[in-house]
This record gives structure tokens, sequence and C-alpha cells, in this order.
């Protein structure tokens, strides 16, 4: 079986909003509703990532207004309340993902540090783009050819089996007499980028 071919580098957006450590909390506002994001990296240099600041970072100043933090873990987040600077909002280090990463694990970064969007960084560390929760499920766009096509290939050897996919669902229907393939096939047509669901008709 093979692996998914797809990777971070396919679907995210190369043209980045990014900032610099001097950016106001007033700029950064204005940047993220004017480009409809959640964060934006902080750039320093020839474009090294050092921070990014979400929604997040900046809802503190609304947050504590008027009310002090009354519970030792608001701390940290009540300091950043009187914060004006892209450096002081900033959450460092970065958390970040290589282009050539796959999208499993980019889902992964996103869903265990609780980020919708990461930079997305070579090895040295400099901006090449981002991706976003919605770049990752662009690959449940794919036409049900494409992933038929995609299915087939990935099985091998070939199985003698008819494969049809609707809406994503990939359907196996035929006669399979080793039933210890079954959890392998499942498995290979999952590893399919934009496969919802696979279903079996054997018999």
């Amino acid at each position: 079986m093979t692996a998914s071919r797809y990777i971070v580098s396919d679907v995210m957006t190369h043209t980045a909003v990014a900032i610099g450590r001097e950016a106001s909390y007033k700029e950064i506002v204005e940047l993220m509703h004017q480009w409809k994001v959640s964060a934006v990296p902080v750039l320093e240099g020839e474009g090294r990532v050092v921070g990014v600041v979400s929604e997040a970072d900046l809802l503190p100043k609304e947050e504590f207004r008027q009310d002090e933090p009354k519970l030792p873990d608001q701390l940290e987040e009540a300091s950043k309340a009187g914060a004006v600077l892209a450096e002081e909002l900033m959450s460092s280090p970065a958390v970040t993902v290589h282009p050539d990463a796959t999208l499993a694990e980019a889902a992964r970064i996103m869903a265990r540090k609780r980020v919708k969007r990461l930079p997305v960084v070579n090895s040295l560390g400099m901006l090449e783009g981002v991706v976003s929760r919605s770049d990752l499920l662009k690959v449940f766009l794919r036409p049900d050819e494409e992933i038929r096509c995609a299915v087939v290939a990935e099985l091998v050897p070939p199985v003698e089996l008819d494969f049809s996919v609707l809406d994503g669902v990939v359907t196996l229907r035929g006669p399979l007499q080793n039933r210890s393939l079954v959890p392998l096939l499942a498995r290979a047509i999952r590893a399919v980028e934009g496969v919802v669901d696979v279903r079996m008709e054997l018999v």
C-alpha cells in the first residue's frame, strides 16, 4: 500500500499576510478584518517567523477591559490586555509546519495545539505560506472519478472487485474469499485523500 501523496504545499496559501514586531494592535485587527484571517505570523529579518498573533491573543483587551483576572490561569491572558505591539501580543515560539508535511500531520498539530492556522516554514524558519483548517478540507472537493482512479492505484496488487464512488463514499462490491484483507483494504482506501467513508458489499 502506498501512502498519501498530498502534502501541505499542495493546499497551502502561498501568499501569506504577515506583520512585523512593531505592528500596532489596531493595525493587526484591521489586517485580520481586511483579509478575513484569524491569525497572522510575526516576522523579523528576511522573513523568519518568530511568533503568531491570533484572535485569542487580541481578545484579552476586551475581556479584561473592566474586570481583573479572578483565576490564576487568567494572569497570562490578562497581561496581554495592556499590550499594543505585535511583539507584546504574539505567542512565541510559533507553532509551524513544514511544506513537505502530510495533511494528516498538519491536522494533528492543529488539533494538539488548538490553532486554526499554521505558518508554513522552510528548514531555516523562513515563511513560505500559511495553511488553515479550510485548506486541509480542500481534498474533499476532489471529483468522484478522480478519487476512484486514486483508489484503484492505491491497491497493489489489484483486487478483483468493483469500485464505485458517490459523494466521496467508496463502495466495494464483489467476491472476496480472504476476509482478512477487509481491514487492509479499508485502511488503504481511507488513506486516499478525499475519501469520506468506505462501504463493503462483499460476497
